[in-house]
């Protein structure tokens, strides 16, 4: 009597159990041939690391896939669902693909739903094995509208409103040069209204006044 036929991937899933050294060797093999890989909740499978945050509808920097540790027949589609509490089921764009070679490999997945202001969202990845298996990504992206932003600098704002100010308060330069001119000026003009007689001195100060101050004073004389 013959026993039923067990895949390699479940004797290595029962070595692993007994030797713990075994799967972190397949692992480590697996993360040689794709480094971008992170690990799931099933010890089976690996994906694709995602970015902590990104903007709706956009295509994802590195793409994204699937890689079996064990041993899974070429054909098997592989399902990639997302959703958190707020959103239970999120809407993706292409979120199938099949198995090649122990690799799921997905053609320009799309987060289409937003996961929420300050949360992420939850994969949860189903492979059309028999029986089913699912393997888990927790908080794997955070999804909004606008995607991630340039984080504002408060260095440089405060430096720009602060030369802003200086700018605008700051008094004119007056070199050393202007400033002797204007002093011999000023003294020039002192010596010569001094030098002149009390008559001359009365008249070019009454020249500068307006016609209507010498209206008041000739009207008030004359009454």
């Amino acid at each position: 009597m013959h026993l039923p036929y067990e895949s390699r991937g479940r004797r290595r899933r029962e070595m692993a159990e007994l030797e713990p050294w075994w799967l972190q060797s397949i692992i480590d093999e697996t993360l040689g041939e794709h480094p971008d890989l992170v690990r799931t909740g099933s010890p089976d499978y690996m994906c694709s690391m995602l970015p902590q945050h990104w903007r709706s509808n956009k295509t994802l920097p590195g793409g994204f896939k699937v890689v079996a540790l064990g041993d899974v027949l070429d054909g098997t589609q592989v399902t990639v669902r997302a959703g958190n509490d707020e959103n239970c089921s999120a809407e993706l764009r292409n979120n199938t693909a099949v198995m090649k070679n122990r690799v799921a490999k997905f053609n320009d997945l799309r987060f289409v739903g937003r996961s929420g202001r300050g949360k992420s969202f939850s994969l949860t990845i189903t492979i059309s094995t028999t029986p089913p298996q699912v393997a888990t990504y927790q908080k794997a992206i955070k999804v909004t509208v606008d995607g991630p932003r340039e984080p504002r600098s408060k260095t440089s704002t405060n430096a720009t409103s602060h030369q802003i100010r200086t700018i605008g308060f700051q008094r004119p330069f007056i070199s050393g040069s202007s400033m002797a001119l204007r002093e011999m000026e000023y003294k020039s003009s002192s010596r010569t209204l001094r030098s002149l007689s009390h008559e001359e001195r009365e008249y070019k100060t009454n020249a500068n006044l307006p016609p209507e101050v010498f209206l008041t004073v000739y009207t008030t004389t004359a009454d």
